[in-house]
């Protein structure tokens, strides 16, 4: 809650409430809290267990929508609060780099956010270019906003104890690297440059640019070392190379 630093002026989007554990901090300290959870019987629950544990004025902050966080946009969202600007979200370890990067992409009110996810895909989300852990999923956050790691949550601290260790990752919503109509190209591109972490990009790419050739030419067009590999390139690097093709095309 403390590292979350949510205020009295924040709309906060909490995803996957669960039993409210979290829900009950966020409630007392933000304007208003939006809990969406798959799971309608604890959808149902939540408003009772806060109505229980918090005084009347307080709980009436909650609004609880059962959607899927994979799915959910703004339309879903109550339209008697203030679209949610943080997220703060204990997110499903399964799929959290998907509902992470889906959250940031339909829900441009977000600016910034805190998120539990396991320790693995906590250095993923916040690795340099260059790391031993960069890919996809680092280049595709960075597009929407600037990462860092802020902790460690160690295993004792659940029960049950799960078998995996978990960590904090914090964002801030960035301006878009690139034009948002070269947001599929870009991600496109990314993910044929991961595919092959071993192949140089002239390779690696050619899937996706029509052929080796194509690939290195692109490269150069972008200002990219076509014998580099995709874990050197930062966003900006994808974002020229996604214009490159963009204005081949054209």
């Amino acid at each position: 809650m403390r590292l979350a630093g949510v205020g009295p002026d924040d709309t906060v989007l909490e995803i996957g409430p669960g039993l409210g554990s979290m829900t009950l901090g966020l409630v007392e300290a933000a304007k208003a809290v939006v809990a969406v959870e798959v799971d309608r019987p604890l959808a149902a629950a939540l408003p009772v267990t806060v109505a229980a544990r918090l005084p009347a004025d307080v709980a009436e902050r909650l609004r609880v929508v059962a959607a899927d966080g994979l799915r959910v946009t703004l339309a879903d969202l109550p339209a008697d609060v203030a679209a949610p600007g943080v997220l703060a979200a204990n997110l499903p370890y399964n799929i959290a780099v998907p509902l992470l990067l889906g959250l940031l992409e339909r829900l441009p009110s977000l600016r910034r956010g805190l998120v539990m996810v396991q320790a693995e895909v906590a250095d993923r989300l916040t690795a340099p270019p260059g790391s031993r852990v960069y890919g996809a999923p680092s280049v595709k956050l960075a597009w929407y906003a600037h990462a860092r790691p802020a902790g460690a949550v160690p295993r004792p601290v659940f029960w049950p104890q799960p078998n995996v260790d978990s960590g904090l990752v914090a964002f801030a919503r960035r301006p878009l690297p690139g034009p948002a109509r070269l947001r599929a190209d870009v991600f496109a591109a990314i993910d044929a440059a991961f595919a092959q972490r071993r192949k140089t990009l002239r390779t690696a790419l050619a899937p996706w640019a029509g052929s080796p050739a194509a690939a290195g030419d692109l490269a150069r067009a972008a200002e990219v070392d076509p014998g580099a590999r995709g874990e050197t390139l930062d966003i900006a690097a994808f974002c020229r190379l996604a214009a490159a093709r963009a204005a081949r095309s054209d």
